[in-house]
């Protein structure tokens, strides 16, 4: 790792380089069953081995990351390559095709959080992790139905649309009044009965994105749970920052409203973040420490947006230097690992790759003189 004089992390090489790297390397991963297997399994070593006995996956998270990913990226990059948007297709493709609950029950052909990566498409009692067999988790519907709709208006491909309208009318359907003590959805639903596990669900984000993604196509039925969802965040999770914090548990995405966000990266700075190599990193979780790749490079790019937004040097330097720091999980040939401390290239997907991209262009969106 190098240094610069003042002991600053620098980057090995310029951003721009290293995540061409990374991209062409994902080019080169073997398909089967028609897809690239990043896409639909979670845990593969560095090159391409699945990890024995983990055959559980994320594909809700892992996918609609990974969507989001490849369609910035490819925008980044001048539009200039359709292979990025090719990948994002086979991405949704899985989504749509493999992924889903049964067209029954409270949760209907809802997109599924957790799963096993050897069944094609998903059973009926698909459920891994902590995810009981019939659980999904509602707010991962949300990234996946936001991500697919990003994907209908880069392709124009209707099949994409229909998906993120049905994860929004399903979402709206389930969605209550949330209060001090829970969110408007549970972080767990069995998908049969909708029976809830877990009164908090903190990752509202990606819900509000979605809702607010369809009503700019004319869909005026999420105005309601568009408004209540708001009006809950704005009402009584934000203030829960400034107190206990209980209405951000399972909270683990980024987020963009510039009035309230300094109060939310406060909340996050006191509560989940450590230092590593001299620089300011943060984990995901009170259970799990580690500055796993999809939230180090999540911590940088929200930085990085709201010291664009606010003109904070400070803020941008603490920004540039997380991001800096986790470009260090990227070698020579493009392989990356899923945590810098980690000597295995590889891991788990999202925090090696498909929640990583999106991030670094969103900071280099924002500072393009990053890349450089």
């Amino acid at each position: 790792m190098s240094f610069d004089a003042s002991g600053r992390v620098k980057p090995w090489t310029p951003w721009i380089d290293a995540l061409d790297l990374e991209m062409k390397f994902y080019r080169r991963c073997p398909a089967d069953h028609g897809y690239p297997r990043f896409v639909y399994m979670t845990f593969l070593d560095g090159s391409w081995t699945p990890i024995p006995h983990r055959t559980d996956s994320i594909p809700a998270t892992q996918i609609g990351m990974g969507i989001l990913s490849y369609l910035k990226y490819h925008e980044l990059r001048g539009k200039q390559d359709s292979a990025y948007l090719s990948t994002a297709c086979s991405m949704g493709d899985y989504l749509v095709k493999e992924s889903l609950t049964p067209k029954s029950g409270r949760y209907p052909a809802f997109t599924r959080s957790t799963g096993n990566c050897e069944k094609f498409p998903q059973p009926a009692d698909a459920g891994a992790q902590a995810d009981r067999p019939f659980e999904i988790e509602p707010d991962k519907g949300g990234i996946a139905g936001y991500a697919l709709v990003l994907l209908f208006h880069a392709v124009g491909e209707g099949k994409y649309l229909e998906q993120g309208l049905q994860n929004a009318r399903v979402l709206a359907g389930n969605q209550q009044d949330g209060d001090a003590f829970r969110s408007p959805w549970p972080f767990r639903a069995d998908y049969r009965s909708g029976e809830g596990r877990g009164p908090v669900s903190g990752n509202m984000t990606y819900v509000l994105r979605l809702y607010d993604a369809l009503l700019a196509q004319g869909y005026e039925e999420f105005a309601v749970p568009r408004r209540s969802l708001w009006t809950w965040i704005k009402r009584y999770q934000i203030p829960s920052a400034a107190a206990d914090g209980a209405l951000f548990a399972q909270f683990f995405e980024d987020h963009e409203w510039r009035e309230d966000s300094a109060a939310l990266i406060d909340f996050v700075r006191k509560n989940f973040t450590h230092t590593e190599y001299g620089v300011t990193v943060c984990h995901e979780q009170d259970e799990d420490k580690q500055a796993w790749g999809g939230i180090l490079s999540t911590y940088g790019a929200v930085l990085a947006l709201h010291a664009k937004a606010t003109g904070s040097a400070i803020m941008a330097g603490e920004a540039r230097q997380a991001l800096d720091l986790q470009l260090y999980t990227i070698d020579e040939l493009g392989r990356p690992r899923d945590l810098i401390k980690s000597s295995e290239l590889g891991g788990w997907q999202e925090d090696a790759h498909t929640d990583v991209i999106h991030n670094y262009a969103d900071a280099l969106g924002a500072f393009p003189d990053w890349g450089r």
